[in-house]
């Protein structure tokens, strides 16, 4: 039962009288909340708001078995859009949902705290009819690759893949295609590429002398790109971006468990020690859903999401995005959902999302928008037209909405889009701010995920393999050409005559060699003898 059921009526607004005396709804606010009325388990959101007045015995809801339909959450900075992914959150978690939240500016970790009691709690708990009582929610804490407050978060860089990882390097479409192509060549020849100075290792080999000849086997790779590549990798290693990349990866399955209460555990991702990497973290973000859509099974449609996922600073993941990853995106929510996991993309405009994402985004609240300049003009008459047809001018509504209210449209329990509602939100529970960071890392330390993703692993991987390998090769031709044995001649352009065999490359004694191709078979028992890449060419071991 929600907090609305609970509570004596009390609508303001005039109109004959309802029954028991409170005063009845206008009749185009009753026509919007019976668009609300859902029979089933369902999120309060708030009250309506007609006429500048607001309704509380109209409430404004989500059933909770659409929330796997994914949504947005939009508005200019300052109108509530944080509080708003609190209220929802911690609802989410209350009926046993596992969330995650990206904190991009620090201020959500407030979620596991009780909240304060104060005069505007208690006003905006009046005006909507909540009972509202202080309460936190059991959360986890991670930092990508330790840095910041919280459990560190890492990726190997075969799991990434190539898409995902030339969005971070910001290579361009060419060079996207030839990094799938380096991928492919070390999924064929069993090298993992755990963490970035792996790949840099490969790429190097392909480009050396010894390497050319390999570099010929895979279509369609030349030189100067592969050379780009290997210089973007190591400007961005010089940035300070390695330890975001390596061992032990991040298993997504943690996103998704319970506390022993039953309540769903809130996962939050402390991003202001790298927020000033936002093609990182956005993309990393990406690789979360991306590797949770790979590994999670099938399930349909169910009472409950398994899993909600809110995505913010969604503009900067479509910023500058090749048309592989748009594509991949695209899919990524279009299918997801039968996985039971619905995605919230957090942004300032609908216009930040590309219209086939937009169109699965069935659940909607907007905040205010601000119309200042020609360009807010046009971003609003946008949004606009993104709302089914309503009795509201949203024009004037959404340039007039007060911080913590929003126009809010759902999917109903069969699927349909509920009427349009100005809604006036309620406060949430827990605290909204952010906690000390000293109870921040009491909280990460006391965590039972921490000794197993604190200390990070350099096992050996293809630097190791590669590096020894040539070694091991480069020693042997040394001892089979003996002291007396002259030096090669040089090749004529016009020749095409072979070398003797005893004086391949070093790349073709080591790729020949019986201790490499041994060295590949033990790597595709681990792996597979190729890697399996899903959507973005991303990839998992079996665990």
């Amino acid at each position: 039962m929600s907090d609305s059921e609970t509570v004596p009526s009390a609508a303001a607004g005039a109109g004959p009288e309802g029954p028991g005396g409170a005063p009845a709804l206008p009749q185009e606010a009753l026509e919007i909340a019976a668009g609300y009325a859902f029979a089933g388990p369902a999120l309060d959101l708030g009250a309506l708001l007609w006429d500048g007045a607001c309704l509380p015995d109209a409430q404004i809801r989500v059933p909770l078995p659409m929330l796997n339909r994914h949504g947005l959450v939009a508005g200019a900075t300052g109108t509530g859009k944080t509080k708003t992914l609190q209220l929802i959150a911690e609802q989410l978690s209350a009926q046993g949902v596992p969330v995650f939240l990206a904190d991009v500016k620090g201020d959500v970790s407030g979620i596991s705290a009780p909240g304060e009691p104060g005069d505007k709690v208690r006003e905006r708990a009046a005006e909507v009819h909540q009972e509202w009582t202080p309460g936190g929610c059991p959360a986890e804490f991670y930092a990508l690759g330790g840095l910041g407050h919280g459990i560190p978060l890492r990726a190997t860089v075969t799991s990434f893949g190539p898409v995902l990882l030339s969005k971070v390097l910001q290579l361009n479409q060419t060079q996207e295609q030839s990094l799938g192509l380096i991928f492919h060549y070390a999924d064929q020849k069993g090298l993992e590429l755990v963490d970035l100075k792996d790949l840099r290792a490969v790429v190097a080999f392909l480009t050396s002398d010894e390497g050319k000849q390999e570099l010929k086997g895979i279509g369609g790779l030349s030189t100067a790109t592969a050379g780009v590549i290997l210089r973007s990798l190591t400007a961005f290693e010089a940035q300070g971006m390695s330890p975001f990349f390596g061992e032990p990866e991040f298993d997504t399955s943690e996103l998704t468990r319970t506390a022993q209460d039953g309540r769903g555990v809130v996962s939050v991702l402390e991003l202001p020690a790298v927020q000033d990497k936002p093609q990182l973290f956005s993309t990393f973000l990406m690789w979360l859903l991306a590797d949770l859509f790979h590994d999670l099974p099938e399930v349909g449609d169910s009472d409950k999401p398994k899993l909600v996922f809110f995505f913010d600073e969604a503009h900067l993941l479509f910023n500058d995005a090749s048309k592989a990853f748009l594509d991949s995106i695209t899919q990524t929510v279009r299918l997801i959902r039968s996985k039971g996991v619905g995605v919230f993309f957090v942004t300032q405009t609908p216009k930040d999302v590309p219209g086939d994402v937009l169109a699965q985004l069935g659940n909607r609240v907007q905040h205010a928008l601000r119309a200042f300049t020609p360009d807010d003009q046009k971003a609003l008459k946008a949004t606009v037209k993104t709302f089914p047809n309503s009795p509201y001018d949203l024009e004037e509504v959404l340039t007039g909405l007060g911080t913590g209210e929003a126009v809010v449209t759902v999917l109903s329990e069969k699927g349909a889009p509920t009427p349009v509602a100005a809604t006036r939100l309620r406060a949430p529970r827990s605290l909204m701010g952010p906690v000390a960071p000293d109870a921040l890392d009491r909280a990460v330390q006391a965590s039972p995920l921490h000794g197993r993703y604190a200390q990070a692993v350099d096992r050996e991987s293809a630097y190791e393999k590669l590096t020894a390998q040539a070694e091991s090769a480069a020693a042997a031709g040394t001892a089979g050409r003996g002291e007396q044995e002259a030096p090669r001649p040089a090749r004529s352009g016009g020749g095409r005559s072979r070398a003797p065999k005893e004086d391949a490359s070093v790349v073709e004694q080591v790729v020949g060699s019986g201790m490499f191709k041994s060295l590949a078979r033990s790597m595709g028992t681990q792996i597979g003898r190729e890697i399996t890449r899903s959507l973005f060419g991303t990839a998992r071991r079996r665990r």
